[in-house]
């Protein structure tokens, strides 16, 4: 094959894995320490906490950013709860979640009142979409 022909061939080969690119995967961008990652079917959530390292019965804040999977509109509104699957019971008090536009969103006001098991749940909102992603921690 000539190198011309093979170049091109290339070229259309990158051009087709790149298009499939973000049907495959999908990273929500967060950086710093402390991240968690959370994917559903649809969004992606990427998480951390302000302060980093929790300690019960002490005020946190969380910091979200999120991405679609597909083609669907990133989310406009997010409503985030943790509760404690093992003892059926969740927090003491309820956040207060500021949309900062872009998929990223700021939640004041929670507390993890016990040490254990805590299941995060983030209820994603968008155009026509919604979704629910959880993840676990362990607060000591």
């Amino acid at each position: 094959m000539p190198k011309g022909s093979r170049t091109a061939a290339a070229v259309a080969l990158m051009s087709g894995l790149v298009l499939a690119g973000p049907a495959v995967g999908c990273e929500a961008a967060l950086r710093g320490e402390n991240v968690h990652r959370a994917d559903g079917t649809t969004y992606a959530v990427a998480w951390r906490t302000d302060p980093s390292l929790l300690s019960v019965s002490e005020f946190f804040t969380i910091e979200v950013v999120t991405c679609s999977k597909t083609e669907a509109p990133l989310p406009a509104e997010l409503r985030i709860d943790a509760v404690m699957p093992e003892h059926k019971h969740g927090m003491n008090y309820r956040p207060t979640v500021t949309s900062l536009g872009n998929g990223r969103f700021r939640a004041e006001g929670f507390l993890l009142h016990m040490p254990g098991l805590w299941e995060f749940s983030f209820d994603l909102r968008g155009a026509g979409e919604s979704e629910v992603v959880r993840e676990r921690i362990v607060l000591r």
